[in-house]
């Protein structure tokens, strides 16, 4: 029953990922994005990680979607009429097969990496996911979580200096 509720929930994530590319308009489009991290949210439930579900859908669904939604309507962007030719629909369909066919042979072929890593189960029940989770991001993980924060404050000050490029 598990691995049907995980198919069901893939497939709503493919879908909305499909939906949110696809998508002429920008608030469908991120409103298609949030579905698709509250699916990813049930597929940390079921990986039995209820902690990266919670920041998944606090951090992703809620501050980063407000965030999006909040530069699309100060930049009011609208719907863009793309003309598209055949040759860009044939170049991407072709591409979207490739990288199915290489997805479905890492998942029939590959081996999970890193098998003999610290993170083992006796770990876990020792510590806790949030233990284990915080103490790799504030040590090991610093500057990539720091230049992250960085970026997405000048992705806000890009945004704000485009929307007032009038002024």
């Amino acid at each position: 029953m598990e691995i049907l509720f995980f198919l069901f929930v893939a497939f709503v994530a493919v879908g909305s990922g499909i939906f949110v590319v696809t998508c002429k308009n920008p608030v469908n489009s991120a409103i298609a994005l949030v579905n698709t991290f509250f699916c990813l949210a049930t597929c940390y439930v079921l990986l039995d990680a209820p902690f990266m579900a919670a920041i998944q859908l606090i951090v992703y669904a809620g501050a980063i979607m407000v965030l999006i939604i909040f530069v699309i309507m100060l930049l009011n962007i609208g719907t863009v009429d793309v003309v598209k030719s055949s040759h860009a629909v044939a170049g991407g369909a072709l591409m979207a097969v490739l990288i199915g066919i290489q997805a479905l042979y890492m998942l029939n072929r590959g081996e999970v990496a890193n098998l003999d890593g610290p993170m083992t189960e006796s770990a876990l029940r020792e510590f806790g996911h949030t233990e284990l989770l915080a103490r790799s991001l504030f040590t090991e993980f610093l500057l990539p979580f720091e230049v992250t924060s960085i970026l997405l404050l000048v992705a806000i000050v890009g945004a704000v200096v485009l929307a007032k490029r009038e002024v």
